[in-house]
């Protein structure tokens, strides 16, 4: 029974097994369809998909390359629009410059048949002139003859003759022409130079005071000389080592003599004297100790006379160098005029030119300030002080109008407006009465130079230096020296009184000529 159970129970499992697994292939059937059909769908529903995006797509490139090809077509349709434009531009310009040819055509045609008339009557007129030539050569042969026979003179005598007649001719037509320029330029200069000059005097209105460089040192007693000169010399001989300046004892009364170019030594070396006098203890190792003090003292006074310069005339920006060339100046002398106190009137007088011919002020007055800086130095250096101050000017960074100003300001001809205006105003200061004094010596001789110069030209007869030497009136031979010729015996004199004086100022050249009818009433 069990077994039986058993067997049933065996036989009832397997049977369930084999249902279970048919019930499972039939249930896995089923769903492997389901499966198939689901991917069935999604398939289908992907490619319907897909066939509408590529429609879209199709759609959107068809509807996109319309539109490029649109606007190609718009492009090429304005592009060509723009070429038509151009061509019948470029057309209608053609067709002005063909007109414009065929009238230029026209034009030449016409000049050319004009030419060709000039020719034939030009060369009708030169064959005429030709014969013209051929004839007054005859003519002049003819006369030539004529007058040889008349006069006894040969051809080349007679041409010689009115080579120097033609020459004497021209001069007086010259000379008429230069005086009749010379006046009427001066009718409406001379005013006017005059009224500008006359109010930069009257305008400043400064204080002028001849310093002098003093050569001559007073001694309280003749005693004195022989303590300077110190026993065997050596106190005197101290004195002209350090200072470099000789000292001449000679018979002259209570006074010693110091000699030397340098004027700022000669200023240290008078004042170390007089100190020395004063003190009364003069001796080698004192003579040291006082000249190098007073050197420092001078040094210093340079220095404030320069800056005093500056400040005075309002000018700014000048090295320190060439305001102790300025303030050198203070020690040194021009015709027994201050160079300094020159230096500073030329410099007022300048800017008041320029502010009335409206040329800046401050660069006149600058030019004006350093023009004869060169004297500082001139005594050290080569040259003449225009030169040497241009070239101090240049090498403390002075600009090229100031330069020119500097070493043009002496020049008969400067070409520097500025130079002209230094040199008026230098004229100016120069010739203030009182401004500059000569030695006696210089003063004989220069009278004598300038009436020499005057006497030695053709045709004059007398001479005579007048006004200190501001003037030479010369007087000429009538009948040698006509009146065209006396205005440029007087521009010869005064140009060889440049050449050869040297002066203070400016000279006056009048030329007399005089012609004098006498008889007598018996």
């Amino acid at each position: 029974m069990e077994t039986t159970m058993t067997l049933l129970g065996a036989a009832g499992a397997i049977v369930f097994f084999f249902v279970g697994i048919a019930i499972g292939y039939s249930v896995k059937k089923k769903m492997e369809r389901s499966s198939v059909d689901g991917a069935t769908k999604v398939a289908s529903n992907l490619v319907s998909t897909a066939e509408k995006e590529a429609e879209n797509i199709k759609r959107e490139a068809v509807l996109q390359a319309k539109d490029t090809l649109y606007q190609g077509k718009q492009e090429f349709e304005k592009e060509t629009g723009e070429r038509k434009k151009e061509i019948q531009s470029q057309e209608k310009r053609l067709v002005q410059r063909e007109e414009k040819l065929e009238k230029n055509y026209e034009v030449l045609e016409r000049k050319d048949l004009d030419l060709s008339g000039r020719e034939k009557t030009l060369g009708t007129k030169e064959r005429d002139a030709e014969g013209r030539t051929r004839e007054l050569d005859g003519l002049i042969e003819e006369e030539k003859r004529k007058l040889s026979d008349v006069a006894g003179l040969s051809a080349e005598e007679a041409k010689n003759l009115l080579v120097e007649s033609i020459e004497d001719e021209a001069k007086l037509e010259a000379g008429i022409r230069l005086k009749r320029i010379n006046d009427e330029t001066e009718a409406s200069a001379e005013v006017e130079a005059k009224k500008i000059m006359t109010l930069a005097i009257q305008r400043y209105a400064g204080d002028y005071v001849s310093e002098r460089t003093v050569s001559v040192v007073n001694l309280p007693s003749d005693e004195m000389k022989g303590r300077i000169i110190g026993r065997e010399g050596r106190n005197i001989r101290a004195i002209e080592a350090i200072t470099g300046i000789d000292i001449i004892i000679d018979d002259t009364p209570q006074a010693v003599i110091l000699s030397g170019h340098n004027p700022v030594r000669r200023e240290i070396a008078r004042q170390a004297i007089e100190r020395l006098i004063t003190d009364g203890r003069i001796h080698p190792a004192r003579v040291e100790e006082v000249v190098h003090k007073v050197e420092a003292e001078i040094e210093k006074v340079i220095k404030d006379a320069g800056e005093r310069a500056t400040f005075d005339t309002a000018l700014h920006g000048i090295h320190p160098e060439i305001q102790k060339l300025i303030g050198r100046l203070k020690y040194r002398t021009s015709f027994a005029q201050n160079v300094y106190a020159h230096s500073m009137e030329v410099a007022f007088i300048c800017g008041i030119m320029a502010a009335e011919l409206g040329i800046p002020v401050k660069q006149a007055k600058r030019a004006g300030l350093l023009h004869d800086i060169g004297k500082a130095v001139d005594h050290e250096v080569e040259g003449s002080h225009a030169t040497i101050g241009a070239d101090l000017a240049k090498k403390y960074g002075e600009k090229s109008p100031i330069l020119e100003a500097i070493g043009q300001h002496h020049d008969p001809e400067p070409e520097s407006l500025l130079a002209v205006l230094v040199q008026a105003a230098d004229t100016l200061s120069a010739a203030r009465p009182g401004a500059r004094r000569e030695m006696f010596e210089t003063y004989i001789k220069r009278l004598d130079d300038l009436e020499n110069i005057a006497t030695g030209f053709s045709g004059v007869d007398k001479s005579f230096a007048l006004q200190a030497g501001r003037e030479i009136r010369v007087i000429v031979e009538s009948e040698k020296i006509s009146d065209g010729a006396a205005t440029v015996l007087s521009r010869d004199i005064a140009k060889k009184v440049e050449s050869e004086l040297s002066y203070p100022g400016q000279i006056k050249v009048t030329v007399i000529r005089e012609t004098r009818a006498v008889d007598y009433a018996k």
